[in-house]
């Protein structure tokens, strides 16, 4: 699986056209010729150059040295804003990491500006080509859709002793938010020399409630041991004009901001509005959610330790129900539009005989439902756990209380309580119905996870996160997200981060997997799982069989 892709360019080609970007999530545009563009040559594909000036999202296309057009590889950049998009007039310095004595034992201190990360190759079949999903690389597909690698630059947009960084958190908690602060604060500082730098407290109504605190390494140094976040949060209170007036009136250059998906599109316009009143001020984005819901990204920070720490809840339940007759536990885990934290947790534990997920829709009565499954299980092992994430069964819930859909602040759907709700409906079922006394035990460990410190592997996630940030930033890149793709870590848009939800894919072999581990049913079968999963997920699933029975 190829990651990062080097492309030079060659020496007698042209900077591409850079057509005006129109707004920020910008996407792939087109360019019918460029005569000058050449391709050297490799053993096995063209690799193209990529001009540090073109940064625009767009396919590009080589010729080789005959003139003959060659064939379109179909690779394509998804480029993010530069400060000069708009500041073409703006100088730039050497970068302090050549004196570093950090860096001064890496072979190649800095990413060259070609260097791209792909995040996945476009599916052969043209009617998929707008899916997210990373494939597996075949010899002769297309190259598909790449991001610029994240890392320090040779050359820096702002001076060391010119920076007024400020950084905020949004939204609800997460385990790795003090260690994401802790490590820009040091990062600006010990790879830098950046010595002014801001903490707003109180989420995005700190830029304007004048909420500040200096940070220094020393006042961060520790704060990666606690959970939540340091700087404290709230959901909402986004007004753009006061935001930019703020970081204008404080004369800050550099705005690292730390949320989720509303957070993020508050960055967007943050970024938007400072391009229009052309200042020199550098928005950079860390997506954050504990549920790992973002697109385009590997994985959110936060993910492994909430998996980790559910362990201790399903093991709980497990003990519980092991110790009573006819013991029904149930564990429910933050997931509001995606099941990541039940799959994976379930996967870990082995002690959990159903996982249920937003994505896939169950029922509890008849044959095949989940009242048959439990009895089933009860009689052989006499005893029965449940993992389930928060926003499964929604719309049964909503259905029997004729509940109005609320939002809070930050334009999340209010969620019913689908754990108390399954808990009674069990109980009812064989106690009224089925004449059979069973033991209910319901946990609901969801804020004592989301207020843990990270583990170790999120620790070491978010130092990443936080040094590719701040080498963004100095770098002149702007309007911009952090994040691994495909292992690598690149600068992505952030509209393509919020632009969609990664969510469970019922058609997949990590799904499969879990179904096969816990042995449960479906709830589905074929004809409804058809009709309820992703029609192109469908017409991909068809496909394969039709390949498979060639």
């Amino acid at each position: 699986m190829e990651s990062a892709i080097s492309s030079p360019l060659s020496t007698s080609s042209h900077l591409l056209p850079s057509p005006s970007r129109s707004s920020l999530g910008s996407r792939s545009q087109s360019f019918p010729s460029l005569p000058n563009l050449r391709c050297p040559s490799f053993k096995s594909r063209c690799f193209l150059g990529i001009p540090f000036r073109s940064r625009q999202t767009q396919p590009i296309r080589c010729q080789s040295s005959n003139q003959q057009p060659a064939k379109d590889d179909g690779f394509v950049i998804e480029d993010v804003p530069h400060l000069t998009d708009f500041l073409s007039n703006l100088p730039s310095y050497p970068n302090p990491l050549k004196q570093s004595q950090a860096y001064a034992v890496v072979k190649q201190t800095f990413v060259s500006t070609d260097d791209v990360v792909a995040q996945k190759v476009s599916d052969p079949f043209p009617r998929f080509q707008k899916r997210e999903k990373k494939v597996v690389v075949q010899k002769d597909d297309p190259r598909g859709v790449h991001f610029r690698r994240a890392g320090p630059r040779e050359k820096v947009y702002f001076k060391s002793d010119e920076v007024r960084a400020c950084i905020v958190t949004c939204g609800g908690l997460c385990p790795g938010i003090n260690t994401v602060i802790r490590e820009i604060v040091c990062g600006l500082n010990y790879m830098y020399g950046v010595e002014d730098i801001l903490g707003i407290e109180g989420g995005y109504r700190g830029f304007y409630s004048k909420n500040t605190l200096r940070l220094t390494p020393k006042v961060v140094n520790d704060i990666h041991k606690r959970g939540g976040t340091f700087l404290r949060t709230s959901r909402g209170g986004h007004d753009t004009n006061k935001i930019v007036d703020n970081i204008q009136d404080r004369g800050i250059n550099q705005v690292y901001i730390i949320g989720g998906d509303g957070t993020q599109k508050g960055a967007a316009l943050i970024y938007k509005e400072v391009e229009k009143r052309g200042l020199q001020v550098a928005v950079a984005g860390i997506p954050k959610t504990i549920d790992n819901d973002i697109a385009v990204i590997d994985k959110s920070f936060g993910f492994d330790t909430a998996v980790e720490e559910a362990q201790r809840a399903i093991n709980a339940a497990h003990v519980e129900v092991e110790s009573v007759e006819n013991g029904v536990g149930i564990v429910k885990l933050m997931g509001r539009y995606s099941g990541f934290i039940a799959l994976y947790a379930t996967l870990a534990s082995r002690d959990v005989d159903c996982c249920l997920v937003p994505e896939s829709p169950f029922y509890l009565e008849g044959r095949g439902g989940l009242f048959e499954f439990v009895e089933e299980r009860l009689k052989e092992n006499g005893h029965v756990v449940i993992v389930l994430a928060e926003g499964a069964g929604q719309e049964y819930i909503a259905q029997e209380m004729q509940a109005v859909d609320g939002k809070d602040a930050s334009g999340n759907k209010l969620l019913l309580d689908v754990g108390l709700w399954l808990t009674e409906k069990i109980k009812d079922h064989f106690t009224k119905v089925q004449k059979m006394a069973i033991n209910t035990k319901y946990i609901d460990p969801t804020y004592m996870i989301r207020a843990i410190p990270s583990n170790a592997s999120d620790n070491i996630y978010c130092t990443l996160l936080a040094q590719s940030a701040v080498h963004g930033a100095m770098a002149g890149f702007s309007g911009f997200t952090v994040g691994p793709v495909n292992s690598r870590h690149a600068y992505i848009p952030i509209s393509r981060v919020t632009e969609t939800q990664n969510t469970v894919n019922l058609t997949d072999r990590m799904w499969a997997r879990l179904l096969a581990s816990t042995n449960q049913p479906s709830f589905l079968e074929g004809n409804e799982l058809h009709e309820r999963v992703d029609k192109e997920d469908v017409d991909v699933i068809n496909h394969n069989m039709r390949a498979t029975s060639i």
